[in-house]
């Protein structure tokens, strides 16, 4: 069945879906393959559950089901329906990628748009090659703006994506050591990630840029259209950091002090560009504001959780050398007199995972923390006389049930494999 007549059987339908296990009511099912599973084997499921159609690339599955559809490539089609779905609306669309921060930035820019526009966004971090196609068929006609998430852990991967999404603007938060084994290099992500402005500059679309990142200045240099934020008084929205009297992240903009709900100096760019996207789009700075201070972090992303007299920054979805050093340095300079880390390992470094892990090890015992807890294969494998380390997560909750770990504050971070937000009930 080819594209066009796909999307006039997907109008009547409620939504996509690619798991029988989260079915709803006139879903499309698309029976994606996998190294370990085949979709269309659940076809008729999908169809039981209460799926209005499925779709699948395996003759063997239609069972003389006029609702169950074939098509060449489960995968492909998934893609191509989400192009056209999202042109067929003429909605705008801002995608946006980056190292780290992807999430709450996406999430910030949503809640400040929202006050002016009816809008979709990714879910979660559904950003990748099928995330992306399911929050682009998640929109409707009522959506006016689509806020589209973008990962990557290799060269082409956002260059594939945008030719998906057709994004209108777009913004990049930043560029760290992540994903270092698929990108092999820092230069790597740079080049993985700039493939988003690549595509904007190509269709000559909108960028959002940060004046303070050198690296974004230099791509950027010659491009005219491009809207940027920063500390410099020559940039189109001139936004600073104020001191605050707590964690918050607290900026000045246009003589107005906006206090956010999130802690960590890191997130002070995620701020800035969803007020720099938001004056673009003339929101007013009073709505900005509730926007902003009316977020609140959750999913274990920088959140400040109070538990028997103790303050635990929970920021265990995810870890990267980058993103680690910066919670480090920003949880070193909290004022609290007794500071206690829980460190997890990082993925997907490569090669480069031992000599990063110890220079995290070795940071941290720099630092000033009362103690230092490292738990994991990776971080187990480094010296470090001052920390408490440990293989598994078994071993580290063995030992932590009858330790009795003091009052004051405590960061949690690692990569979301290894789930540190389990360390919460330990402590």
């Amino acid at each position: 069945m080819n594209i066009e007549k796909l999307h006039s059987l997907y109008l009547n339908c409620s939504n996509a879906c690619t798991d029988t296990r989260q079915i709803q009511k006139n879903n499309m099912f698309f029976a994606l393959k996998g190294p370990n599973f085949n979709g269309n084997k659940y076809a008729e499921e999908a169809i039981k559950k209460g799926a209005l159609y499925a779709v699948v690339d395996e003759e063997k599955y239609l069972k003389n089901n006029d609702r169950i559809i074939l098509v060449d490539n489960v995968q492909k089609a998934l893609q191509q329906l989400a192009t056209y779905h999202r042109n067929f609306l003429g909605l705008k669309i801002l995608s946006l990628t980056g190292s780290n921060g992807k999430t709450t930035t996406k999430e910030l820019i949503n809640a400040v748009l929202s006050k002016k526009y009816n809008t979709v966004a990714t879910k979660g971090n559904l950003n990748n090659h099928i995330g992306v196609p399911l929050t682009l068929l998640s929109m409707n006609k009522n959506t006016e703006f689509g806020i589209v998430e973008m990962g990557a852990n290799h060269l082409k991967e956002i260059e594939t994506l945008c030719s998906i999404t057709h994004p209108d603007y777009g913004y990049i938060t930043n560029f760290g050591k992540a994903h270092l084994e698929g990108f092999g290099s820092v230069e790597g992500v740079i080049k993985g990630k700039t493939e988003l402005y690549d595509y904007l500059i190509n269709n000559d679309k909108t960028v959002f840029c940060n004046a303070n990142d050198s690296i974004q200045i230099q791509k950027l240099k010659d491009y005219k259209k491009k809207f940027c934020f920063g500390s410099d008084i020559s940039v189109d929205v001139k936004i600073i950091q104020k001191k605050s009297n707590n964690a918050n992240v607290t900026v000045w903009v246009e003589d107005v002090i906006i206090e956010s709900q999130l802690i960590g100096n890191y997130n002070f760019t995620n701020i800035a560009s969803a007020i720099c996207i938001g004056k673009h789009f003339n929101i007013p700075l009073n709505k900005i504001k509730e926007a902003i201070e009316g977020y609140v972090p959750t999913n274990n992303r920088s959140q400040l959780i109070i538990k028997d007299n103790k303050k635990i920054v929970m920021d265990a979805y995810n870890a990267n050398p980058s993103s680690m050093k910066a919670a480090l340095d920003n949880f070193a300079s909290l004022p609290d007199a007794n500071k206690i880390i829980f460190l997890g390992d990082m993925f997907e470094l490569g090669e480069t995972s031992f000599e990063e892990h110890q220079f995290i090890s070795e940071y941290a015992s720099h630092q000033r923390f009362n103690e230092i807890f490292l738990i994991g294969e990776n971080f187990y494998k480094t010296e470090n006389s001052k920390a408490k380390k440990f293989k598994t997560f078994t071993d580290f909750e063995t030992f932590i049930k009858s330790y009795n770990v003091r009052e004051g504050i405590i960061l949690i971070k690692g990569s979301r494999g290894m789930a540190l937000e389990r360390i919460l009930p330990l402590i």
